[in-house]
């Protein structure tokens, strides 16, 4: 006599496995070790030890996928003094096909020539202005098509820490976002605004074949400032228009970038600057500015033992500050990207006039800066295991 529980049991079974065979959950871990060394012109005590070799980060990454939902995070722990552990990226993805996918979290802001606007390890100036690999909390949606490529996003707020009614931006962040700063001393923090309701639309078009190929784009974004003292809420925005171009092993990046920050502040408050922070440190920035980034780089193939390839590059910035009595900021990065197996080392030569990473002053530099500036140039080797 015919069993049909039986029966039916071992279909379901079978359809089962068949069903998990076909789709099965995909996770990825990986991550970095990266070291640095550095020799600063403008620190005497460093250029008579010849310069210092130590930890710079170490990293986890995380990439998980199941049925057209997917899941992106890196983790960053670098030392005490440049802002001990921090989530670079996180997010909840979702694919609808294969042009178009969404994501939810801690996610990267579309704007400019994206992943990065640079080929070096210092990235451009935009990156010291939150204008180049920037991360926010919110949702995003994109779309990657055959010739048009567009992003449309809302950030209620950079990354958020403290939940606080009026907690203060912490920083420790990998990316620049406007925050506090105790600018004189006393102890007190001032300028205690945060980014609020970001929109963001980046746009573009993309042409050519194997060998050579184009894209063409523009980027704008609009969002709110909250100052904690005042609580009331200000604006900023920024707009870019850029382009990436590939021919063969040569790849060149140009942009033209252009913000506005107008956020309430207190009467005794500096004007004409907001502050940003990341990497444990706070600086002030000039609240309007127009800056103009062009890269180069060239990869040569080797063999080499372990070295199987070489990218030359320069990126050069300039930050033209709209403030008349302010001094414009500039920077240029020389180097050559050595890949060898998993290790990838940036030996790089930097210089900087009025750039808070590239001389003596900090907290100034990209804000009212310095009259008669020189340059100041940091010769650096970051060598990172990527696993």
């Amino acid at each position: 006599m015919v069993d049909l529980k039986k029966i039916l049991l071992s279909l379901f079974i079978l359809l089962s496995i068949n069903l998990f065979a076909q789709d099965k959950p995909e996770v990825k871990l990986g991550g970095a070790l990266r070291f640095n060394y550095n020799l600063s012109s403008w620190k005497e005590g460093q250029n008579d030890r010849g310069g210092d070799f130590g930890y710079d980060v170490f990293r986890i990454n995380a990439n998980a996928k199941y049925k057209g939902v997917k899941l992106n995070a890196e983790y960053r722990l670098y030392s005490t003094g440049f802002g001990g552990g921090m989530l670079k990226q996180g997010w909840v993805g979702y694919d609808f096909n294969a042009a178009d996918e969404l994501q939810v979290g801690l996610t990267q802001v579309p704007f400019g020539n994206t992943q990065y606007n640079s080929h070096n390890w210092f990235f451009s100036i935009n990156y010291y202005l939150g204008l180049e690999d920037d991360h926010d909390m919110g949702i995003k949606f994109n779309h990657n098509g055959s010739n048009w490529e567009y992003s449309l996003a809302f950030f209620k707020n950079a990354e958020e820490m403290g939940f606080g009614n009026y907690s203060d931006v912490s920083d420790s962040r990998y990316s620049y976002d406007v925050s506090s700063i105790d600018y004189d001393g006393n102890e007190t923090l001032d300028l205690r605004n945060k980014e609020i309701n970001q929109f963001n639309g980046q746009l573009s078009y993309k042409l050519g074949n194997d060998r050579t190929n184009h894209k063409i784009g523009v980027s704008a974004e609009y969002g709110g400032l909250y100052n904690l003292d005042v609580q009331e809420t200000g604006s900023h925005y920024a707009l870019a228009a850029h382009y990436d171009l590939n021919i063969s092993r040569f790849n060149l990046k140009a942009q033209a970038s252009y913000y506005k920050y107008n956020p309430k502040t207190r009467v005794d408050d500096l004007q004409n600057v907001v502050a940003m922070t990341a990497y444990g440190a706070p600086y002030l920035v000039a609240s309007k500015a127009t800056t103009y980034t062009l890269g180069a780089a060239y990869s040569i193939p080797v063999k080499w033992g372990p070295v199987s390839s070489l990218q030359v590059y320069n990126d050069f910035g300039l930050m033209d500050k709209v403030n008349s009595n302010f001094q414009n900021s500039l920077m240029n990065v020389t180097g050559i990207l050595v890949s060898a197996g998993n290790v990838y080392t940036y030996i790089d030569y930097a210089a900087g006039k009025n750039q808070p990473w590239l001389g003596s002053v900090w907290t100034d530099a990209l804000a009212a800066g310095t009259i008669d500036a020189k340059w100041n140039t940091r010769f650096n080797i970051n060598i990172g295991y990527y696993f």
